[in-house]
């Protein structure tokens, strides 16, 4: 049994527990069921369910969320299009959301299947180390399509202790100016 304060109050029967907790006007909750003796400690449960919900709140508004953003292109993409659409990529990514690239296939162009492969690792090969490559470009039906994700940043590691604070010398403070030496009177 645990008081409010955090004070060990012994082993004690059930009913003289809540009776302590009743006194106090808070709640006797089991913390640790299947401990032998189990554990229970008299805390106000409403605070408790409350600060925990806050603390939660508080962890996923530090979250990041990744969507997936999807870029469509076709066979018969035009250079400056595929630039365009390239640099959608490029921006997606700089955001840090996935990016799906599409390759939709009508009519004959299902008999053409090697020129989507063809645009889709020009863009792996333009994108570089910009993105990673998640999925290679897969045939699904008559779609062809590629999965990027953002590059994992490189987290820089923290300097030793002896590296953290480089010696400067400190500047000598130049001499307190002499006064001249006393001339001799001639005789």
């Amino acid at each position: 049994m645990i008081d409010d304060e955090g004070n060990q109050l012994g082993i004690m029967p059930p009913y003289e527990a809540l009776k302590i907790a009743r006194e106090k006007t808070l709640d006797l909750v089991e913390v640790s069921p299947t401990a032998q003796p189990p554990v229970c400690r008299i805390m106000d449960y409403g605070k408790y369910l409350y600060q925990q919900e806050k603390r939660e709140r508080e962890a996923k508004k530090h979250q990041h969320q990744i969507t997936v953003k999807e870029v469509k292109f076709r066979i018969n993409v035009d250079d400056h299009d595929y630039e365009t659409k390239k640099n959608h990529v490029l921006r997606f990514l700089a955001e840090g959301d996935k990016v799906k690239a599409t390759i939709f296939f009508r009519g004959r162009e299902m008999s053409r299947q090697n020129l989507g492969r063809i645009i889709l690792e020009r863009l792996i090969t333009d994108l570089g180390d910009k993105g990673i490559v998640e999925f290679r470009p897969r045939q699904e039906g008559n779609t062809l399509h590629l999965i990027l994700a953002p590059p994992k940043a490189q987290v820089p590691s923290k300097p030793h202790k002896a590296e953290a604070k480089p010696q400067v010398p400190k500047p000598e403070k130049p001499p307190a100016p002499q006064p001249p030496p006393p001339q001799q009177q001639p005789q």
